[in-house]
């Protein structure tokens, strides 16, 4: 499971009174995303933290997951117009940041080199890590990859909801069927402005657009990544109406 990277923002899509693009705009989004596809390595003002956690109980997919990872990361590098942070924790409080990054490759070897490692979920360390980079310079979105939530939900709630103020989407993808997590999870996602998502370790190339799709969000927009769904499945559907 892993996504990314320079948005051309000078074009903006025009709007007519009801608050939708003019259907002439349909070819000014195109043109930003094939802008967009073929800067894959520029260095561009958006943000995008991609999360994962790393503990024991993601053993058993971890190399079907990192395989995925790999090439979501490979799939959203193409689309450009994005700096990548990868954060993870497992063990006994273990959380690591990377620096922020624009080379997929890279990134793509730090993942190769994560080891799950037995210990509890630090979902609310991440939250508060994402406020503290947003300090510094505006996330755009923050993907989180898991299957399990052992915090207190209220504690983080109400974290994920001092990120929708900021204007912070969560991106929840859930592994697996944990029903606790799963709940947790959209709920995180509700009170962020974000969306929540469901795979397993079959669905690499459902994981694969929806990352990409969290990429346009990010480097573009509502407007682009409506226009991205319209050519996707319909996991990529329901990520974009969660959004709107």
């Amino acid at each position: 499971m892993k996504d990314l990277f320079r948005s051309d923002r000078k074009r903006q899509p025009a709007r007519t009174g009801a608050g939708k693009p003019a259907a002439a705009d349909k070819q000014d989004v195109q043109a930003f995303l094939a802008k967009l596809a073929a800067t894959p390595k520029s260095a561009g003002d958006a943000r995008l933290i991609f999360a994962l956690d790393a503990t024991a109980s993601r053993e058993f997919t971890w190399d079907i997951a990192s395989k995925q990872q790999a090439e979501m990361f490979q799939a959203t590098r193409d689309l450009g117009g994005l700096n990548v942070q990868l954060c993870w924790f497992r063990g006994f409080g273990e959380f690591h940041a990377s620096e922020w990054q624009t080379d997929g490759g890279q990134l793509l070897e730090l993942m190769t080199e994560i080891r799950c490692r037995a210990g509890a979920t630090q979902i609310g360390r991440l939250l508060g890590h994402v406020q503290a980079e947003n300090k510094v310079k505006r996330v755009k979105a923050v993907v989180y990859v898991g299957d399990a939530m052992e915090e207190s939900l209220d504690r983080l709630a109400h974290l994920a909801g001092q990120l929708g103020v900021l204007r912070v989407p969560l991106f929840m993808f859930h592994e697996g069927f944990d029903s606790h997590a799963r709940r947790a999870f959209e709920e995180l996602a509700r009170l962020s402005g974000g969306a929540c998502c469901q795979f397993d370790a079959g669905s690499a190339s459902q994981l694969r657009e929806l990352l990409k799709a969290v990429a346009v969000f990010a480097a573009g927009g509502l407007a682009a990544l409506q226009d991205f769904s319209k050519r996707s499945g319909q996991q990529v559907k329901l990520l974009e109406r969660q959004l709107r």
